[in-house]
């Protein structure tokens, strides 16, 4: 019998220790780690959520969102594991998930050498699966990124406001994920020691804090080049995939390329002062 067929005791990210057996029925409620999970072990995943949106094409149940999944049919699928994450779904979901004697792994991912290690370890020590190639071609593409920059921005170093929403203004706080990723990009990220994580800043104060550029993904809210530069006059602005800044799975091969792409366009881009 395989060690991954006995009965064993393994911790997740947040030192929560779960009883497996074989795992062969997975429901995820991260889109990232859907993604690892279908491209690394095509056919066992048989439920994700409605925000799910890769690998394209996936054919599996689907459980609502992230912050309201459907706990009576996430329990009908007779899932072995249910993957989460301690940012994107909900303490009172997850609860209930395990109330109803359902095994629920946590990932806790804020840098990106945290991730690679929450990867690795769920896919191997949770699913009981070998470490991807698509991981260690992740490891290899973020060894030594290039930076976007070839030029001096006017005002000196690339200092950047980051807003994930507006209607209110927030944008990226301390001790994420994404910031990280910007940070190994040469990108400094103004509100990286705010005491919350992702803090509501009334535009006026985005405006006087001292940027020379503004990064706007695509997600959360999905800023365009009419939604969201306009906001910032004379500021070179950075339309950015969401995916590629948010997300940890496969997209983090091609991330370093896709980020460095759209940073430089707004370093061309960057008005003359």
């Amino acid at each position: 019998m395989s060690d991954f067929a006995r009965p064993r005791a393994v911790v997740d990210d947040q030192g929560t220790t779960l009883d497996l057996g074989r795992v062969e029925r997975v429901v995820s409620l991260v889109p990232s780690l859907t993604e690892a999970i279908a491209v690394t072990a095509p056919g066992l995943l048989v439920g994700a959520t409605d925000w799910c949106s890769h690998p394209v094409g996936l054919e599996v149940a689907r459980v609502r969102g992230t912050k309201n999944p459907d706990v009576a049919a996430i329990v009908a699928l007779r899932p072995d594991l249910v993957v989460a994450n301690e940012e994107e779904n909900r303490a009172a979901d997850l609860t209930a998930l395990r109330a109803a004697g359902v095994a629920v792994w946590v990932t806790e991912v804020r840098t990106l050498d945290q991730a690679f290690r929450s990867l690795e370890r769920l896919l191997t020590v949770a699913c009981g699966l070998p470490v991807p190639g698509w991981l260690d071609e992740a490891r290899r593409a973020w060894a030594a990124p290039a930076s976007p920059f070839r030029f001096p921005f006017p005002g000196g170093p690339r200092r950047a406001v980051v807003p994930i929403w507006r209607r209110p203004w927030m944008v990226l706080g301390r001790d994420t994920f994404a910031g990280d990723l910007l940070r190994r990009l040469s990108v400094e990220q103004l509100y990286a020691d705010h005491a919350e994580r992702y803090p509501a800043v009334p535009l006026d104060s985005l405006r006087a804090s001292g940027a020379n550029l503004v990064v706007l993904p695509d997600e959360p809210y999905r800023f365009t080049a009419p939604d969201g530069p306009e906001a910032f006059p004379g500021l070179p602005a950075a339309l950015v995939s969401g995916r590629h800044l948010t997300w940890y799975g496969p997209s983090l091969r091609e991330a370093p390329a896709v980020l460095t792409a759209q940073l430089a366009r707004a370093e061309i881009a960057a008005p003359e002062r």
